[in-house]
């Protein structure tokens, strides 16, 4: 599954650092606006404590985790849809990813410099969210200057329902919506996603406060990012970049004494991880044996045949059915056998929808 989290966010808010956190790569993190110009991308593995279980219990030769990508995008300024800073390059990139994480300052640092000369969390954001509204208006404009009269005047049902869904996102963005808080059913999102619309992908904000208020995990900034995303359903997770990059130098049993040490259970890039790759939509289940143990990604809602086309196109076609089993039964009962004899064993056909946790043994013929 190749998706993609973009970070984003103004610069010098610690975008870049936080990047580097994730991906352990040396990019460049500089103290001026514009440091990072070309996307950066890199993989990261998803933290998943089942995996340490199946490794212990199948002690196999390799063990894989799955995997996904963030893309640390160039900072955006105000004008950014007008061409402004390095804008048209950041609205070409952002469109390429499949969910944002917005990035927000919530410190206060003279050292470092802020684009817009004081700290404001809900300004900050509110810029990168009007630019993006503005290029999500020109696309919708553009298009509906193509087809509005058109449809009128032809009456077909396919362009009319296209210019009604176009209008209603067009009224919403004129009143300061974005895309993503609107209620949309099936067949207008279809209509919608040729249009790659900024405003209509899925948002996280991460809220980056100094390293002394990371106990708390609050200060009055995070409160009214807190306030803001709430409006959206959005999730806010609260982080230090500086505590971050410090981390990821660490091997897992100091980082381990580390959190201990900061009262934290969980860093929160781990955290960040996890909810974008829920927040994509993605789940996982395994393959086991004693050669290897690897966990698979897969959209939420996918058969038993399409996630079995993950592995290899042969599966697919040749699908016979699936032997699943729960990651939880098979922890409840200690072993594959009791499993078994526990009647927890399920022989799955084409029509199952795989479930986060499966644990599967594909049959297939062709």
């Amino acid at each position: 599954m190749s998706l993609t989290a973009g970070i984003v966010g103004l610069p010098n808010v610690g975008k870049s650092t936080l990047f580097n956190a994730i991906t352990k790569k040396n990019i460049l993190a500089a103290n001026y606006p514009f440091a990072t110009i070309d996307p950066n991308i890199g993989v990261v593995t998803v933290p998943d404590k089942r995996l340490e279980y199946l490794e212990h219990l199948y002690v196999p030769e390799r063990m894989i985790p799955t995997t996904f990508e963030f893309t640390d995008i160039a900072g955006l300024v105000k004008g950014a849809s007008a061409g402004e800073g390095l804008g048209n390059k950041f609205l070409s990139h952002i469109r390429e990813v499949d969910a944002i994480v917005e990035v927000v300052r919530c410190f206060e640092d003279d050292n470092i410099i802020h684009v817009e000369g004081t700290v404001d969390p809900i300004r900050d954001i509110e810029i990168i969210n009007v630019e993006l509204m503005l290029a999500d208006l020109e696309v919708i404009d553009n298009r509906l200057n193509r087809i509005g009269k058109k449809a009128v005047m032809a009456k077909d049902k396919e362009t009319l329902a296209e210019v009604n869904v176009l209008t209603k996102i067009k009224e919403a963005l004129e009143q300061n919506i974005p895309a993503r808080r609107l209620e949309l059913d099936e067949e207008e999102r279809k209509i919608l996603k040729p249009f790659n619309l900024l405003t209509l992908k899925p948002i996280i904000y991460m809220a980056n406060i100094n390293e002394d208020e990371l106990l708390e995990k609050d200060n009055a900034y995070v409160e009214e990012v807190r306030k803001y995303a709430s409006s959206e359903h959005a999730l806010v997770i609260v982080v230090c970049a500086k505590i971050e990059s410090e981390l990821v130098e660490l091997n897992d049993e100091d980082k381990a004494l580390f959190l201990q040490d900061l009262g934290i259970e969980e860093s929160g890039l781990d955290q960040l991880i996890k909810a974008t790759y829920d927040l994509l939509g993605l789940a996982t289940y395994f393959t086991v044996g004693s050669d290897e143990v690897k966990a698979w990604t897969f959209r939420k809602g996918m058969k038993a045949p399409a996630c079995a086309g993950i592995i290899h196109t042969d599966f697919e076609r040749g699908f016979i059915r699936a032997e699943v089993m729960s990651f939880d039964d098979l922890k409840a009962c200690g072993n594959e056998q009791k499993v078994r004899e526990a009647g927890k064993m399920r022989l799955e056909g084409k029509e199952y929808v795989m479930q986060d946790g499966d644990i599967c043994h594909f049959r297939f013929n062709v």
